[in-house]
């Protein structure tokens, strides 16, 4: 991992959270292959709700694997949900590497329950994980950005790249919390997109589908490829969309949605209006709005369930 002057992240800096496995350890490897020095950050406890003793294991075996492939890489153990934990990892990165210009945010953890059986502690952890923990680290970086920009007199190099889901998008009955969250990261990524471009700053979001620990029991029917293929579900098939967010090529990229998953990137557009009514008086009736709408809604097709073993093309085993 010797990095010429050409790579597209050559003298760039990065923080991935939640870096020591999955998803964000294929992101970490990516972003220090193509030239970024690296903050690794992963909280390291062994459940994927949560549970366990932090260990700063997996982020130093993830650094480990950059610093012997060529490249720089710190270890970060750290709560992003935790703010004063934020404010360190983002302070980690600029005194290592004397500035920060991406931020990767991936950490999460899933507490699954049903809405009618859900406890408030199962609802709380994951929005606070998820959507708090991106908010945290974004707010840091976000500061140091701007006060860049304020000394230099222009717009800087900044560039964000939240982790949403397709559990937003597509619903997931499952997961009312991360759902959620994953939504109110969109919401995020799309408001901190307005407020940070006249300082040069990027925001975007994906929604990655990945076999990982979070997703085992989602995909657990789905086979991997016997003949040596790379898995449609590996992790590697989203890292080089977060590598290409992350370089001045995607600096007319900003406020997007991107789905990716087994070699395929889709574009998500904002909501659209689907219909429009106008009432025939000064303000709506009830039956007025039942002769509008009920017809309306009779006439369409049930919701469909999301179904990811079309889209993939894989067989459950």
């Amino acid at each position: 991992m010797s990095h010429p002057l050409s790579l597209p992240l050559d003298g760039l800096s990065a923080i991935v959270t939640g870096a020591g496995r999955g998803l964000g350890r294929a992101e970490a490897l990516e972003l220090a292959r193509l030239g970024a020095s690296v903050v690794v950050n992963d909280y390291g406890q062994a459940g994927r709700d949560g549970s366990g003793e932090a260990s700063a294991a997996p982020a130093q075996e993830v650094v480990e694997e950059i610093r012997a492939a060529g490249g720089r890489a710190v270890a970060h153990l750290g709560d992003v949900s935790d703010h004063e934990q934020a404010r360190s990892l983002v302070e980690l990165a600029v005194d290592t590497y004397g500035k920060l210009d991406i931020l990767v945010n991936n950490a999460g953890i899933l507490r699954d329950r049903m809405i009618f059986s859900m406890t408030e502690d199962e609802w709380d952890s994951v929005i606070r994980v998820h959507l708090k923990g991106h908010f945290n680290t974004t707010h840091f970086a976000a500061a140091h950005w701007r006060a860049r920009s304020k000394e230099s007199g222009g717009p800087v190099y900044g560039r964000i790249v939240n982790t949403s889901s397709e559990a937003f998008l597509a619903g997931s009955a499952g997961q009312p919390n991360y759902a959620a969250a994953k939504g109110g990261i969109v919401g995020l990524t799309t408001s901190t997109a307005l407020a940070l471009a006249k300082y040069g700053v990027t925001a975007n979001a994906v929604c990655p589908r990945a076999r990982t620990r979070m997703t085992e029991d989602v995909f657990a029917g789905f086979q991997e490829p016997e003949d040596g293929r790379l898995d449609p579900l590996a992790p590697e098939h989203v890292s080089p969309l977060v590598g290409y967010l992350a370089s001045p090529a995607a600096a007319g990229v900003n406020g997007q949605l991107l789905v990716v998953h087994g070699g395929m990137v889709a574009i998500a557009e904002r909501p659209k209006v689907a219909a429009k009514f106008d009432s025939s008086k000064e303000a709506f009736t009830f039956d007025e709005l039942d002769e509008l709408l009920s017809p309306y809604y009779a006439d369409r097709p049930p919701n469909e369930t999301f179904a990811a073993a079309e889209v993939l093309g894989l067989k459950r085993g």
